[in-house]
Formats: structure tokens, C-alpha cells, sequence
């Protein structure tokens, strides 16, 4: 029987993870089949028991479940500890273990772009995405990092657990920002943020961790028509389903060869936006 694996999530169809993992195993030789999965918040612990129970090896969790995920593991991973959100399950010795490779898949990606030492740095949002690269994204060494969330309550979860970011309200920003991350779910639904200009310099680089591939995201396509440059997180998908695949194999994919190999693979597809 073939190791199966697969990706929890609601909505799901949109699901770039088994054409990546498939890209992954054909690389290393790992024989496996990976699935998507829908499921709906009451069905969320279940359906994981259930896919363990027979006899599956690893999950990948998305939207909106990265915090329950979370929450039914046993084992966890510093990191994941962190965030105090999951996006990798896995069974070892009778229990669930959990980690969180969001933020060194964010990371690997960005560096690509941009270097954030002492930057100013703006996230926009407060929900699993963001949690899983504030760690990250303070351990680069920027100068500060500041948050909005529409939540009150969110917001004062995620700086209790990380006391040096400042939380503020959209309408509460009064100055502008060398990077600024989207972590909110706007994208997947296309739906542009109201965000205003004045939190741009003439050289700040944005990146939407939501993903395109018919055109750019709401987010993106804004950056870019205030002159900013601005990338989506295709990037960031296949960097932390590759972290993903080595904690599960132990082995490392190519991650530029299966980018490629994807945007071949999907350059068929009218596209769609979606989370890592």
C-alpha cells in the first residue's frame, strides 16, 4: 500500500499541495498519494482522527484549522510551539505530532527578494498565517514589526504571545513601512483591502502570502499600482511543503526545479488565489 498523505482544509479545492508533493516525490523516488481534503469546523478533529486511524501518514493543515490543529496535537515542535499554530501532522510512537513551516517557507522565499535587516515592518493580519511567521520573521533581525487585525481580541492573543510587536487598528496607522505582509484571507476571496497609501515608502516591497496564478492578487496589484514591488507566496507554498516533505522522508527536495515544474503544470488553469 503506498504511504498516504494529505491536506486538510475548507475551501480546498483550489489545493496546489498534491501537485507539489507529487512533484516532490517523483524527484526522490518516494511512492505516496496525497489528497485534499474539505472539511467543515465540527467534522475538522474527527476527520483527523479518522485519517490516522486508517492508516494515513501526514496531514497538511490549511485554512481556517492551522490553530485547532494545533490544539489536538500531543508533540510539538518549538516552533510550533511559538505560533501556537500547526500546519503538519503526523503519528510517531501512538501520538500526534505537530510543527509549523509557515515561517521557514516564508523566510526562504523572501530572502529571494528582499533582505529584512532592521527593516519596518507591517503585518496585516492576526490569524494561524500570521502566527506561523511573527517568530521567523522577528528572529531576521527586523527593527520592529507592528500588526493590524480587525479583531481587538486577536490581537491581544497574538501580543501577549509575542510582547514586542505593536497591534494597532487600520484606521490607527499613522506611518509608513519598508515591508509589509498580507496574512489576512482577502485574497482568497479577491476581495482588495482598504489599505491606505501613505503606509508606503518609494522602496518598500510587499508580499501577499495568498497566491494567483491566473493574475495578480487584490493585494499585490495594489502594491504595484502605488509603484511598490509586490510578490505573492507561490514562493512560500512550495518552500514549506518542501519542509513539510523532509520531516515526513527526511529528505530535501528542489524547490526552484518543482516552481518550475508547477507553473508548467497549471499554466493550463484559468488560476485561482489561495493560502499555503
Amino acid at each position: 500500500m503506498l504511504n498516504r498523505f494529505a491536506v486538510l482544509g475548507n475551501p480546498i479545492a483550489h489545493s496546489l499541495s498534491p501537485l507539489i508533493h507529487q512533484e516532490f516525490a517523483k524527484q526522490t523516488g518516494v511512492q505516496l498519494v496525497y489528497e485534499k481534503i474539505q472539511v467543515t469546523g465540527e467534522q475538522f478533529e474527527e476527520q483527523v482522527a479518522s485519517f490516522f486511524n486508517q492508516g494515513g501518514r501526514g496531514l497538511n493543515i490549511t485554512l481556517p484549522f492551522k490553530q485547532k490543529a494545533f490544539a489536538m496535537a500531543a508533540c510539538r515542535t518549538s516552533r510550533c510551539q511559538q505560533a501556537k499554530a500547526a500546519n503538519t501532522l503526523w503519528m510517531h510512537a501512538g501520538q500526534l505530532h505537530a510543527d509549523n513551516t509557515d515561517g521557514v517557507g516564508f523566510i526562504r522565499d523572501l530572502a529571494k527578494y528582499q533582505d529584512l535587516l532592521g527593516k519596518h515592518v507591517l503585518l496585516l493580519g492576526a490569524g494561524g498565517a500570521a502566527r506561523g511567521i511573527i517568530g521567523p520573521l522577528l528572529a531576521a533581525g527586523i527593527t520592529d514589526l507592528a500588526v493590524v487585525n480587525r479583531t481587538k481580541e486577536k490581537a491581544q492573543a497574538l501580543q501577549a504571545d509575542f510582547p514586542t510587536i505593536q497591534c494597532y487598528r487600520l484606521e490607527a496607522l499613522k506611518d509608513s513601512y519598508e515591508v509589509i505582509i498580507n496574512a489576512t484571507s482577502a485574497s482568497l476571496t479577491e476581495k482588495t483591502l482598504n489599505l491606505p497609501a501613505f503606509i508606503l515608502q518609494s522602496t518598500s516591497f510587499c508580499y501577499d502570502l495568498a497566491y494567483s496564478l491566473k493574475s495578480a492578487t487584490p493585494f499585490v496589484a495594489w502594491a504595484q499600482a502605488q509603484g511598490a514591488r509586490a510578490t505573492d507566496g507561490l514562493g512560500m507554498l512550495v518552500e514549506q511543503a518542501a519542509e513539510a516533505f523532509f520531516i515526513w522522508h527526511g529528505i530535501k527536495p528542489n524547490t526552484l526545479a518543482t516552481l518550475s515544474e508547477l507553473k508548467t503544470l497549471t499554466a493550463w488553469d484559468n488560476g485561482y488565489s489561495a493560502t499555503p
